[in-house]
């Protein structure tokens, strides 16, 4: 008899051990929901503040204050629909990739840039434009640039796009977006990749770009290979649309 007063004993502070663990687990993953989401909500917010109050007074800072908007709005989207910390910060980072075209149409009316803002690690090994290029592929001509011009009004922050990276930059027309609608990249994608990034320091080549390698990651021996090339869905190329954060049903990529 006492011994199975002292099994049942045992059990129930098993038991009663269990229960408290799954409690405390599901207490630190709602504060770390609760931090996510107040993150999130002050970036959007203060996103919101800037796309609202200024205005463009060239064709780069407006169109780059149009994308600054678009953010918005998928940011705000994505708010309402975060049920974990993960897409919480996914806001955070559509939110961020906003503030940075706000920050490009300011400079692009050479108003101050504002405060910095934090480093996306897509954005940094993606790399950026540091010379002016014009290139023709398939008799269609393209340019990029450091700098906003007449012949560059798109701007790109820079990351991912459908698993390959977008340097950061100027350009005469934002050829990364069929990739961020559709999900994937279209015939044609490397060979436009080649002619305007071949020999530009700091971007992969068109081989490992085509892999999904970032610059300099195609010599390490290729362990980098599934955190950049089996990224499919990109870290931007779903991030935008509503519903599970999904893409649009986008048919299409590149017709060259």
């Amino acid at each position: 008899m006492t011994g199975t007063i002292v099994l049942i004993a045992v059990i129930l502070a098993v038991v009663g051990l269990g229960l408290m663990v799954a409690r405390s687990r599901a207490t630190a993953r709602q504060h770390q929901l609760d931090d996510a989401k107040a993150d999130a909500r002050r970036w959007v917010e203060r996103l919101g503040g800037q796309v609202v109050n200024l205005v463009g007074t060239n064709e780069a800072a407006k169109q780059a204050l149009a994308d600054a908007a678009e953010r918005y709005t998928a940011a705000g989207s994505q708010m309402e629909q975060a049920q974990t910390a993960e897409q919480s910060r996914l806001v955070t980072k559509t939110a961020l990739e906003g503030l940075y075209y706000v920050r490009a149409a300011r400079s692009a009316m050479a108003l101050d840039p504002g405060p910095d803002l934090p480093v996306d690690p897509d954005a940094q090994r993606a790399g950026a434009v540091n010379e002016d290029r014009r290139v023709s592929v398939e008799g269609r001509d393209y340019v990029a640039s450091p700098r906003p011009g007449d012949d560059t009004p798109h701007y790109y922050p820079g990351g991912r796009v459908a698993g390959r990276s977008v340097p950061q930059g100027w350009y005469s027309e934002p050829w990364w977006r069929p990739a961020l609608v559709a999900g994937a990249w279209g015939m044609g994608s490397v060979l436009l990749f080649s002619a305007m990034f071949t020999g530009m320091a700091g971007i992969g080549s068109a081989a490992a770009w085509e892999s999904g390698y970032d610059a300099g990651q195609s010599d390490a021996g290729g362990d980098a290979g599934g955190d950049a090339g089996g990224d499919a869905g990109g870290d931007h190329g779903g991030d935008y649309g509503g519903g599970d954060f999904g893409g649009s049903d986008f048919g299409g990529g590149f017709d060259f």
